[in-house]
């Protein structure tokens, strides 16, 4: 009996081997549409296509299906039925509506031809958010401020169509181009890259288009932070009666990807998994550490943690031991000399006008230590102003995303030149 049953779990896994090995991207198709149910499974399922280096694209109404499939040889394109808060039956009315009448072009095609008594309002704003509607229109905002005219639309188009009254009155597809443009919402700016990311992350359990670690990856170095990918002993310490061997003091920032939090015979302790978009690791905060930093431990926050790198004979392979954690915004608030703001003066707003605006961006942040410095570009010059030590400023993240808006994205920088955290 138990060798039938060894037989045949060692033929399965050649099988699935072999698939694996020469299919990556059919087999990863396969296996993610078998646990497509369970956002856990699919979200280590997903990090494990990404380790395999085939890509994995977002999820559309225009070229996805139920399940997961191919695109290619190398790329999978994720199945709408992983999408949460998106059923079975809506899901079947938008590929049908897809492969009677060819792609949907804009939200108002989308929504006059779908089922909307199997796909209501809420089920559009998933979409929405998973990027499901992507190239509908200008952006994921966008599609959410057109989506009740949309709707409006395509109801009505529906009563006519009940009533038998299309053709007497002439109604077309209502599209943008027979929408009053008075009435028709305007394309707005995008949502911010941390409220798109969410979505995404409450869609699809998951941050496939980005990673919230990529506004400060920048900024790491001037931090003293090391990316995760990087870290390694320096030496190979002979074992100590713990699980751990070696330890040597490192720095990282991550997003919690993951907490847990476990009562032992030596204290409340808590383990976080910190993911910088390079790699992942563990760290672990014992008693007193934990005593003191628990309020930290919140998942799908960035925090910076210091600790003891060590080799873990139980886990096999690096862990962190924690002595010190603190939020981005905070560490950051402890070593940064100043934010830079760039402006080319061809460019360059009303003197006025500008100096007004940002005096008014500034007043609210005034309770900090890090200072700015204003760079004027021209091709002839460049001229550098310090501003006055009473405008420090607290370096939060909505600053300077207010800042980046007044000037252009990309033309604010933190510049690290205090002690850094680490050595705190």
């Amino acid at each position: 009996f138990n060798k039938s049953h060894s037989a045949a779990y060692a033929l399965v896994s050649y099988q699935t081997m072999w698939l694996k090995a020469h299919y990556p991207a059919a087999f990863m198709a396969a296996v993610l549409s078998a646990d497509m149910d369970t956002t856990d499974k699919v979200v280590t399922l997903i990090d494990e296509c990404r380790d395999m280096k085939l890509a994995v694209n977002p999820p559309h109404v225009n070229h996805s299906e139920f399940m997961f499939t191919v695109d290619g040889g190398n790329a999978i394109v994720y199945g709408l039925g992983a999408i949460k808060g998106v059923g079975e039956s809506a899901i079947e009315s938008i590929i049908e509506a897809r492969q009677r009448d060819g792609a949907y072009r804009d939200l108002f095609d989308f929504c006059r031809r779908i089922d909307l008594r199997r796909a209501n309002r809420r089920v559009l704003e998933s979409l929405i958010r998973a990027g499901a509607l992507d190239e509908l229109g200008a952006n994921r905002a966008t599609l959410a401020a057109q989506l009740p005219l949309a709707l409006k639309l395509a109801e009505q188009h529906h009563q006519l169509e009940a009533t038998g009254q299309n053709d007497l009155f002439g109604m077309g597809d209502p599209t943008p181009e027979a929408v009053d443009h008075q009435v028709l919402p305007p394309a707005v700016d995008e949502w911010e890259e941390e409220i798109r990311l969410q979505g995404e992350r409450e869609t699809l359990g998951l941050y496939l288009t980005g990673h919230p670690m990529e506004r400060y990856v920048a900024e790491l170095a001037g931090l003293g932070a090391t990316r995760i990918a990087r870290l390694a002993l320096d030496g190979e310490a002979p074992a100590t009666n713990g699980r751990r061997r070696g330890a040597q003091r490192v720095m990282v920032a991550g997003l919690v990807v993951a907490v847990s939090h476990r009562q032992t015979q030596h204290g409340r302790m808590g383990t976080l998994l910190l993911d910088d978009r390079s790699g992942r690791i563990e760290a672990t905060l014992f008693s007193d550490a934990y005593e003191q930093y628990r309020d930290l431990l919140i998942a799908d926050r960035i925090l910076v943690v210091a600790g003891g790198l060590g080799f873990d004979e139980y886990r096999g392979g690096l862990s962190i031991r924690v002595d010190q954690v603190m939020d981005f915004e905070h560490a950051r608030s402890l070593s940064a000399s100043h934010l830079r703001l760039c402006l080319d003066g061809d460019g360059m707003p009303s003197p006025a006008a500008f100096t007004q605006a940002l005096s008014e961006l500034l007043s609210p942040y005034l309770d900090g230590a890090c200072g700015i410095r204003l760079v004027l570009r021209r091709p002839e010059a460049e001229a550098v102003i310090a501003f006055d030590p009473r405008w420090r400023v607290r370096p939060a993240d909505e600053l300077i995303r207010r800042l980046e808006r007044l000037v252009q994205p990309g033309r604010v920088e933190v510049v690290y030149g205090r002690q850094p955290v680490s050595s705190l």
